[in-house]
């Protein structure tokens, strides 16, 4: 495992809208301002990390890419939990930001993924080291401790080779050769957008699960049965019984 939280923490960026074409020094530029507005108060201001956030040297692109995109970073606070979600900042913040951090020291650079993986082979590679903590349908699993692995039905290819390279949070790092991490990113893709011709997937995990959901919803349909039966036939059979009470007693009816 390796780096388990990068956190731009501090102060929330402002949406500025910058030109995506910006010239290197106006990158440059753009960087390093975002980078002491957001994450410098955490990390330090030349990356080499602080009380309340790690070092950032030789993190490389990848991971700053993957976090940023994802929206993973910046935190709300320090003691925040990484979470998927919309990025705070545009492509070309993300871009000054990722360049910025490169800068701090050499590190992992974000991948190429090429078009036209093995499918097969990657099917074979994502149950073997993917699939016990993704599900076998990549809709994320809890993996102990409190921690869980997402669900990659939003991933993009080069974040999910992103992953694979770096290990963000408690997943580990692997270093598969460019063709079989290939492989494994064509799989996924086949996993969002595979068809369920069966009804509801239920998470992809097969006829345990399936038959434990059809034991649980018979048993509730049992039970709402009884109760429906039992509230129509109570009050026939208790008024039956007063009424030959009366009867006995020779009280008009």
């Amino acid at each position: 495992m390796l780096i388990a939280m990068i956190a731009f923490a501090g102060l929330a960026p402002a949406q500025a809208g910058h030109d995506p074409a910006l010239a290197p020094g106006q990158v440059r530029d753009l960087g390093a301002e975002l980078y002491l507005q957001n994450c410098a108060s955490c990390h330090g201001p030349q990356g080499e990390g602080a009380a309340a956030g790690p070092s950032l040297v030789g993190v490389g692109a990848a991971s700053a890419d993957f976090y940023l995109r994802t929206g993973r970073m910046p935190l709300g606070a320090p003691d925040q939990r990484p979470i998927r979600q919309e990025p705070a900042f545009d492509d070309a913040e993300i871009e000054a930001l990722v360049a910025r951090i490169e800068a701090f020291g050499p590190g992992p650079a974000i991948p190429q993924v090429r078009e036209g993986g093995d499918l097969h082979r990657g099917w074979s590679l994502y149950q073997a080291n993917c699939a016990a903590c993704h599900g076998a349908s990549g809709a994320g699993n809890a993996v102990g401790g409190g921690a869980a692995a997402y669900g990659l039905a939003h991933s993009t290819d080069t974040q999910i080779a992103e992953a694979m390279l770096i290990g963000p949070g408690v997943m580990p790092r692997f270093d598969f050769p460019t063709e079989d991490r290939d492989a494994i990113v064509a799989y996924v893709e086949f996993l969002q957008s595979a068809p369920s011709p069966g009804g509801a997937a239920i998470g992809g995990f097969g006829p345990v699960s399936e038959g434990f959901i059809a034991v649980v919803l018979g048993l509730v349909f049992v039970v709402i049965a009884v109760k429906v039966v039992g509230r129509g036939t109570g009050p026939s059979d208790e008024a039956q019984e007063t009424g030959d009470v009366v009867a006995d007693d020779g009280a008009p009816s």
